[in-house]
């Protein structure tokens, strides 16, 4: 191992599971229940008897998603694809909705060892200015989507509140939707976004095993496990619409991950009814610089037994595919599961209007542009949708 791995292993590296001073600590038991359900979760245990019960459950229980998830499931991976199928019709019809991913700055004060965006990384840093993300929103806006996800590296520092504030203003008069992939933030710093137009936050848990989680981030804010994983909560009680939920994908074990998301969203829907739930099912994609980490494999198959269990177990939830997925992949997925796909997708910094300005978060697999995943979805017999929302 390099010299940096060694250099890991200082005595004084803050503890993950004990809150910051300028963290909003909740009184709340999600993440129990979560933490608890995914440590309980034994997916050896489920039989071909338990998946077979699960694919005819009317109203899937958490159990039976345990089921769904299972190795036992395997072999019915046909039929937990067609159920899946059944429930997206019945409740999203023909419909995909189209956006895409603007990154805004790429400055990082945490130091994750699988992100491209980690403080210790060597890459081309860059922060748009306001005018800058103007023409960067103006660029994507040509395109006809009317949703935008804003991204940014996790620093308060070079990407305030107020910074992303006012890209949220910039953005609303380009878009119908907008959305927020940020740091995680208290309860009034999200109040005060919304207010400036955002209208959900997606939160990446990375993975929901403590321990893992503690060995793959070594500094930052980040570090701190249950105050990302309450990140939804806080965004919600914030007054945000909606909320996202995902595990990277081969970080950890995928299974117990993926019980987790589900659950996690499950349970957040239960106490928020008038919340609107989003999964993202993104696996671990090479990085600049990496030689730290290698992932642990999700096969293709396996990712679509994830999506297809979120479906069963989640039939409102909408479920995106992004473009660390290939070409072929996503085609398929959206008929059978997912119903958001991102299109014209730039992970560098500024590259929508001009040349990147600063390094990629990752590799995508996806490169098409609007147009052609326009097309992609008509000639799937569905129908695109750049907006699934209007405000009076």
């Amino acid at each position: 191992m390099s010299s940096i791995y060694n250099e890991d292993k200082v005595e004084n590296r803050i503890d993950h599971m004990k809150y910051l001073p300028d963290m909003e600590v909740l009184d709340s038991d999600i993440e129990k229940r979560v933490i608890d359900g995914m440590n309980n979760y034994d997916y050896d245990k489920y039989t071909a008897k338990d998946v077979k019960a699960a694919l005819v459950a009317e109203k899937p229980s958490i159990e039976d998603f345990g089921a769904l998830l299972s190795p036992a499931a395997t072999p019915f991976i046909e039929e937990i694809a067609q159920r899946a199928q059944q429930e997206t019709r019945k409740h999203f019809g023909n419909s995909i909705y189209m956006f895409t991913p603007l990154y805004i700055a790429n400055y990082c004060e945490n130091y994750c060892i699988y992100c491209g965006f980690n403080c210790h990384n060597k890459i081309k840093r860059a922060k748009l200015n306001e005018e800058e993300i103007e023409q960067e929103m103006k660029e994507i806006a040509k395109t006809g989507l009317q949703e935008v996800l804003i991204l940014t590296g996790e620093s308060k520092k070079m990407s305030d509140v107020k910074y992303i504030g006012e890209a949220c203003k910039i953005a609303k008069k380009y878009f119908k939707v907008i959305g927020l992939e940020v740091y995680p933030m208290n309860s009034e710093d999200y109040a005060y976004l919304h207010k400036c137009g955002a209208d959900y936050v997606t939160v990446f848990q990375e993975t929901y095993n403590s321990d893992k989680y503690e060995t793959l981030h070594l500094a930052g804010h980040k570090r701190i496990f249950p105050y990302r994983l309450n990140a939804q909560e806080r965004a919600l009680k914030g007054g945000m619409r909606g909320v996202g939920f995902a595990a990277l994908l081969g970080l950890a074990d995928f299974r117990k991950d993926a019980f987790a998301v589900g659950t996690h969203a499950h349970y957040l829907q239960q106490k928020y009814p008038h919340a609107e739930i989003a999964i993202s099912c993104p696996r671990l994609r090479p990085i600049i610089n990496n030689d730290r980490i290698n992932p642990r494999d999700v096969h293709e198959t396996q990712l679509l037994q994830v999506i297809c269990a979120y479906r069963i177990f989640l039939p409102y939830a909408s479920i995106t595919i992004s473009t660390r997925e290939c070409e072929r992949f996503r085609n398929n997925i959206i008929k059978i599961a997912a119903t958001k796909i991102s299109a014209g997708v730039n992970v560098g910094i500024g590259g929508h209007s001009g040349e990147e300005k600063g390094d990629e978060q990752f590799e995508i697999s996806d490169g098409r542009n609007v147009d052609e995943v326009y097309k992609a979805i008509e000639d799937a017999g569905l129908q695109p949708v750049m907006s699934d929302y209007i405000y009076v």
